[in-house]
């Protein structure tokens, strides 16, 4: 889609639109055939931690004629003890790459369901992974085994499995992406 255009977040109101879509697909959102068939996000944001995250490293977004329709949170491992269901994902990073790579975790995913197969999810990560390769080795991420969507996404355009675990009565795998090529 050619008027789709992908850049960092720099605005409040960018920042609000990344809520409001991450409410709108959030499990206690959707159905469950929904979430079987186009995937969830796990994690529900403050607008304060939002903001501090984009601060540090801002999010990348898609827009589409001024409206965020899709995102990918950058979440600097600063963070790391911010959100309680994500530390033990910070913990098991640390341990398995034992300080020799820099990384920065994309903290969720999310396209607008108007949007969805038509690029966007690979055009998120093309650009996060072009804007950061001066600064990270790679970009980590984590997804519920039950998201099979998301993990199926990911795998497409070259994520590898880091680390596979279960917390909070949830199997996730840890997984990543080189920034260059």
């Amino acid at each position: 889609m050619s008027n789709i255009v992908y850049k960092r977040a720099q605005t409040k109101e960018e920042l609000q639109q990344i809520l409001a879509l991450q409410r709108a697909n959030i499990p206690s959102a959707i159905s469950k055939n929904e979430k079987e068939a186009e995937g969830f996000v796990t994690v529900h944001h403050t607008f304060e931690i939002l903001n501090a995250m984009n601060a540090k490293c801002p999010h990348v977004i898609a827009t589409y004629k001024e409206k965020v329709i899709g995102y990918a949170l950058c979440m600097h491992p600063e963070f790391k003890n911010d959100i309680e269901v994500l530390k033990p994902m910070f913990e098991q990073i640390d341990a398995c790459l034992k300080g020799d790579k820099s990384y920065l975790v994309m903290g969720q995913i999310c396209i607008d369901k108007a949007f969805r197969k038509r690029g966007v999810f690979r055009g998120l990560y093309n650009f996060m992974r072009e804007e950061l390769q001066s600064r990270f080795d790679m970009i980590v991420t984590e997804v519920d085994e039950a998201n099979v969507r998301s993990m199926n996404a990911h795998f497409a355009i070259g994520f590898k499995v880091l680390y596979s675990y279960h917390s909070n009565q949830q199997d996730w795998k840890i997984i990543y992406i080189n920034t260059t090529n």
